[in-house]
């Protein structure tokens, strides 16, 4: 059986923030995956995975960036919808992108707000410790959940001087620690922790009444978090520390493509099964079924 068929017939109800504190309340680790379109997050839902990031990261693996900095709202926003549509049982968070909520509480009300309305999802996701509590209070007063986001954190790439573990500088363990105290007070309710030594990651999730969810921080968060054209091998060239391939999609790809390239060329695609004659039944003229492009949300 595989693993989509297990996860359905397993399938429950939408996660929630509650699911998510049950998750760690009986110690059992949830997944989370980065998803930017509506076809991967109906595969990724269908599989099982229980929290979707819309994350900022899609400036670098879908755009082509070299940081996460030139995403704008309006994308995230965009990505959100498609993948909102996808998602029947995931919880689906939002990024809010650099220098939108950094100016002002108020523009972080007003853009947190935009997201969760014009982009359809659960939640959002802000980088930055305690300085950003104040936001990270109001916007939870206002209804709108906060997953806080402390280590490294991309937005300040070059502020950190580059993508760097974080916590290993003098006083680095207490600042993290105070950071994440900080920020479930304020009402997040998870953290990620980015790019931190295990040991420290381990004592913050315990320090903490809230679900962490780590990427380069070890196996003691309660969740694990991806991103997924890493987790694909989609980039053979780009292998991280601590990133685990499940998949060389990228090489399966190239190669089909490749096979698609030459059936065109060599005058072998389309055969006659892949076309139409005059002779076939007229009964819905023009009607093509199914239709012409893989329509996923025919299945929702």
């Amino acid at each position: 059986m595989s693993t989509v068929t297990t996860a359905s017939a397993s399938r429950e109800h939408r996660i929630t923030l509650r699911s998510l504190a049950n998750r760690k309340r009986k110690a059992i680790p949830f997944s989370v995956l980065t998803a930017y379109d509506f076809t991967f997050a109906r595969i990724f839902d269908e599989a099982g995975v229980d929290v979707l990031l819309v994350g900022d990261s899609l400036g670098m693996v879908v755009q082509g960036h070299d940081t996460t900095l030139p995403v704008t709202l309006d994308e995230i926003a965009y990505h959100c919808r498609a993948v909102a549509r996808g998602a029947r049982r995931a919880h689906v968070v939002g990024d809010m992108p650099f220098m939108s909520y950094q100016a002002s509480i108020e523009q972080g009300m007003t853009n947190a707000g935009r997201l969760m309305k014009e982009g359809g999802c659960h939640s959002v996701k802000l980088e930055g410790g305690a300085v950003h509590a104040e936001l990270v209070r109001r916007l939870v007063a206002a209804g709108i959940p906060v997953m806080g986001h402390i280590g490294l954190t991309p937005q300040s790439f070059h502020q950190l001087g580059g993508f760097k573990v974080q916590g290993r500088d003098a006083g680095g363990r207490e600042r993290l620690l105070a950071d994440a105290r900080t920020l479930e007070e304020a009402g997040a309710y998870a953290l990620v922790l980015e790019a931190i030594p295990a040991d420290i990651a381990a004592e913050i999730t315990a320090a903490v009444s809230v679900p962490t969810i780590g990427i380069g921080a070890g196996v003691g968060c309660d969740g694990q978090v991806l991103v997924v054209y890493d987790a694909l091998g989609m980039d053979e060239s780009f292998k991280p520390r601590f990133v685990r391939r499940y998949a060389t999609l990228g090489a399966t790809i190239h190669d089909a493509i490749g096979r698609y390239v030459a059936d065109v060329r060599g005058g072998r695609f389309p055969s006659d099964a892949e076309a139409f004659t005059m002779t076939e039944s007229r009964a819905a003229p023009g009607a093509i079924d199914p239709a012409p492009y893989s329509s996923a949300g025919a299945k929702a």
